[in-house]
Formats: structure tokens, C-alpha cells, sequence
């Protein structure tokens, strides 16, 4: 009797999270490999196609442009914030001043809501009346459009590093702390340098930690979209469409897209290819860096 009421209470504690984890996860996935499959506006009754969504895939263009940008996005991100994270876990990560109060300074822009962050960046870089603008004109530089073809990656990518910082510096800072201080006080009687000891012994003993921050950077920047859709909703002319926002358009039109009808089946099947995309390249990732590790 009392075995079977630990195993009620047991099922009891578990029921919600079960409950969302099917409501919220499993059945939104089921539905839609279900519907690419199918034409269906979301209206109506959806109409049985076949392998059509995913030939007119194949055939689209613009997603994958959307798909390319995504690289370009996403490697930009991962080069700039990575490096300069790393380097300001190891500034803080030493006995200074302040130490407590700069990491919740860097920190605080990863528990800023992105749309909140987005628009803050929008004030700041708009072409005509922006902060950034007043700034230059102020001292005779000129006005940047930066919000233009020419410029608005490179403006999504600042916005995305930004708010990606102080994540990855709070997961540096908790791998440095797991490396025994005697190894940098021994490799600094033998007369190793500052630089000297970062890269023999901070980087080979941070190779774990470092593999999967670089892993979950790669998961995070492929799917990023929020942000863009706050800043240029993929535009101008799909110079920052990228592959979750194209899909997110597909599901929840908005004012850049040339159609304003739902395309739930054909959404469906580009969300599934993306979701493929996303998982190789991480699998790719993930095989490699194991491989090199083996090494």
C-alpha cells in the first residue's frame, strides 16, 4: 500500500510537466508532419499533395537566400561573441573590484526580453532620427543608413552579440573556476606569461566547457529570429531573412511578406527541412569536435 501511494504521488509530481511536454511539444510536431503533406491556408479542408510542398521547396529561392543569410548571421555572431566573451570571463574571473557588480552589468542584457532589446537597438540605429546618427552628424561624420542593404547584417549582428555576451561569459567564468589555481602558480615559477599560460593551459582545460558553449552558440544562432523580425522583419529586400523567420512568415504573415494567406502546409514542410538543417549541423559539429577530442 504504501509502495503504491509513493508511485501515485510519483505520477502526481510528474502529470504537469508530462501534460505540457504533450500539449506544448509533442503534439505541435505531430501536427505539423501531418500538414506538410497537405495544401492548407488554415481555412477550409486541407487538401491531400503529396511530396509537392517539398518540391516548391527545393524550387524557393528565397528561402534559400534565407538559408545563406542564416550562415552568414550565425558565423558572424559566433566569431564576434565567443572571443570576446571568453576574454572578459578571464577579467573577471581574477580578485578585482567591482568583480560582482561588472558581471551583473554584462550580464543583464540575457534577461532583457529580445523584443525589448530589439527596439531599444532600433532607437539607436535607425536611419533618419537615431541616437547613432545624431551621434555622428554631431561631430561632421555623416549619417549611416544603417538599417539599409548595405549595413542592416552587420546591425543585427551587433543587437544579437549584445545580448548574447554576458550567457556565454557567466558559462566561461563557471569552467575557469573549476581550474585548480596551483597549475597557473606552478607553470608562473617556471616562468610562463600571462599569454603564455591562457593558451597552454586556460583553453586545453576549458575543452569540455568550450565545446559545449560552442555548440549551444551554434544551436542559438541558427534559430535567431526575434530580434530581426523587430529590426528589419528580414528586410530590406531579404539582405537579413533568415530560415526561422521565413518559417515564422509562412505561419504569422506580416507587413514584408508579398501575401498575407496563411501557408500552414507548405510552412510545415520548410519548418521540417529547417529543423533537419539545424540538427546536421549540430550533428556535424558534435562528431567532429568528439573526433578531434579522440585526437
Amino acid at each position: 500500500m504504501k509502495r503504491r501511494l509513493q508511485l501515485i504521488n510519483s505520477y502526481v509530481f510528474i502529470f504537469p510537466s508530462l501534460f505540457l511536454t504533450c500539449a506544448l511539444g509533442i503534439y505541435p510536431i505531430a501536427w505539423a508532419l501531418r500538414y506538410m503533406f497537405f495544401d492548407y491556408q488554415g481555412y477550409g479542408t486541407p487538401k491531400y499533395i503529396g511530396l509537392e510542398n517539398f518540391a516548391r521547396l527545393f524550387r524557393d529561392q528565397e528561402y534559400w537566400h534565407a538559408v545563406y543569410n542564416t550562415f552568414i548571421y550565425a558565423g558572424g555572431k559566433i566569431i564576434i561573441t565567443l572571443p570576446i566573451s571568453l576574454i572578459l570571463a578571464v577579467l573577471l574571473n581574477r580578485a578585482i573590484k567591482g568583480r560582482s557588480f561588472l558581471r551583473a552589468v554584462y550580464f543583464m542584457p540575457t534577461i532583457i526580453s529580445t523584443s525589448v532589446m530589439a527596439i531599444v537597438f532600433f532607437t539607436i540605429f535607425n536611419s533618419f532620427n537615431g541616437m547613432l546618427n545624431q551621434f555622428l552628424l554631431k561631430f561632421g561624420l555623416g549619417s549611416i543608413d544603417w538599417l539599409g542593404p548595405k549595413y542592416a547584417m552587420l546591425t543585427v549582428i551587433i543587437t544579437a552579440v549584445w545580448g548574447a555576451i554576458g550567457n556565454y561569459m557567466l558559462l566561461f567564468i563557471a569552467g575557469l573556476q573549476g581550474i585548480p589555481e596551483d597549475i597557473y602558480e606552478s607553470a608562473g615559477l617556471d616562468g610562463a606569461n600571462g599569454v603564455q599560460k591562457f593558451w597552454y593551459i586556460t583553453i586545453p582545460m576549458l575543452g569540455r566547457v568550450l565545446q559545449m558553449i560552442i555548440m549551444l552558440a551554434i544551436i542559438t544562432a541558427l534559430k535567431g529570429y526575434e530580434s530581426i523580425m523587430v529590426l528589419t522583419e528580414g528586410g530590406p529586400f531579404g539582405k537579413t531573412e533568415v530560415m526561422y523567420l521565413y518559417v515564422y512568415k509562412l505561419f504569422f504573415p506580416v507587413s514584408s511578406t508579398t501575401t498575407t494567406v496563411q501557408q500552414l502546409g507548405y510552412g510545415s514542410a520548410v519548418g521540417f527541412v529547417t529543423a533537419l538543417i539545424v540538427g546536421a549541423i549540430t550533428g556535424l559539429y558534435f562528431y567532429m569536435s568528439k573526433k578531434l577530442a579522440q585526437e
